[in-house]
């Protein structure tokens, strides 16, 4: 990709990348050439993926600010320092697989985005999934690792990830060859560049879908982060697929998930009881209103039987795919639609894709997504 593969390591600039470094031997030769930025380090990793709602990522610290400037692409290649090792947790078989960050990065393209996207999507998703693992690298955080010796796992705790033995046996020699060279191309088209602001390596989160806008960091979260902000997307309502989504369920369940039993306690199939002993009738409405909205249109706060909540608890609490959703009744049934999936924070896969479609590139979808960002080779804060 020209924004990216005209990136060079310019010797008098420096960049950062996100807090990533496990342990400076796992670094193998660029481990003392880290080292001075290591110390310096402490940044927040958050991301996420997609279909999940994770806490804030946690404060970071500062690191060299960089710039990168223009260079041929093959130029870059050559002097590309060695690459760092990751070792992934492996969830279903309890072992763990090490390997170059590069073929890491393939596995989660593989897992996170369909090889039927657009090749600029893919390669916005590559950078991203690369800035996330670097970053986390960096600060040595292995939090949400069950087990000592790997640096994350393969779930969407932290980054979906498909092996190497699945990519060969099931992608490559399963005729899926076409889609794994696909998505190895986006990752070589983007080889070693991560996301930056202000020469801090990003929390670059992610999700699937949204409902026509992203949402600001600190309004999912509890931490405002610049680049994390509210912006629209309106690609996805005619490309993705289970755009809106219709869940059922009774007021019983409403109010068990909820946590409400303890104030309104189901006393059979026909009634409930408030606290006051008063009876109502389940075919009663339960009352519920929207007490505000998030910027990027998400329930902020809604009140449910006199109990507030905010929007996220309620996506959690009853298990939906946003934040984002209408609420309504017919009889002792509660219907909830919701529009998108995830927590909205950061990059829609879906909106980037559709950005492909209509032309956007890689740099021009991240750049959307993640405000007032640059680009910076792994290997200029390795050489350090």
């Amino acid at each position: 990709m020209k924004d990216f593969r005209y990136l060079r390591r310019n010797k008098s600039t420096r960049w950062h990348s996100r807090p990533l470094a496990p342990r400076l031997r796992r670094l193998g030769p660029v481990a003392w050439l880290a080292a001075p930025i290591l110390a310096a380090l402490l940044i927040p990793l958050a991301v996420v993926p997609q279909h999940r709602g994770q806490p804030a990522p946690p404060a970071v610290p500062t690191v060299p600010t960089v710039t990168a400037s223009p260079a041929a692409p093959k130029a870059a290649a050559q002097e590309e320092a060695p690459q760092p090792k990751v070792s992934v947790y492996l969830s279903r078989s309890g072992q763990i697989e090490t390997l170059p960050l590069e073929d890491y990065v393939s596995g989660v393209l593989a897992a996170e985005m369909p090889a039927s996207f657009e090749l600029e999507a893919l390669k916005a998703q590559a950078v991203a999934a690369r800035t996330f693992i670097l970053r986390r690298l960096l600060a040595g955080d292995r939090s949400g690792v069950p087990v000592p010796g790997a640096d994350v796992t393969d779930t969407v705790s932290h980054q979906a990830y498909v092996s190497k033995d699945t990519l060969e046996r099931k992608w490559k020699l399963g005729g899926r060859s076409a889609d794994l060279a696909k998505l190895q191309r986006a990752v070589l088209e983007t080889r070693g560049v991560i996301m930056t602001y202000k020469g801090q390596p990003i929390t670059a989160s992610f999700f699937a879908s949204s409902g026509g806008y992203t949402e600001n960091s600190e309004e999912y979260w509890n931490a405002a982060i610049p680049y994390l902000r509210s912006v629209t997307s309106p690609w996805e309502k005619e490309i993705t697929p289970n755009y809106a989504v219709t869940t059922t369920f009774s007021i019983s369940e409403i109010l068990t998930r909820l946590g409400l039993n303890d104030r309104v306690i189901p006393a059979s199939k026909e009634t409930i009881h408030s606290v006051t002993t008063k009876k109502i009738s389940t075919s009663s409405e339960l009352p519920v209103e929207v007490l505000s909205l998030t910027t990027g249109h998400r329930v902020k706060e809604i009140s449910i039987g006199g109990t507030i909540f905010t929007g996220r608890e309620v996506r959690e609490k009853l298990g939906l795919r946003s934040s984002q959703f209408s609420w309504g009744r017919k009889g002792n049934k509660i219907y909830i639609t919701t529009f998108g999936n995830g927590h909205g924070v950061g990059m829609s896969q879906w909106g980037a894709n559709g950005m492909a479609k209509e032309g956007g590139t890689a740099t021009q979808i991240l750049k959307h997504y993640y405000r007032g960002i640059s680009f910076t080779q792994i290997s200029t804060l390795l050489k350090k």
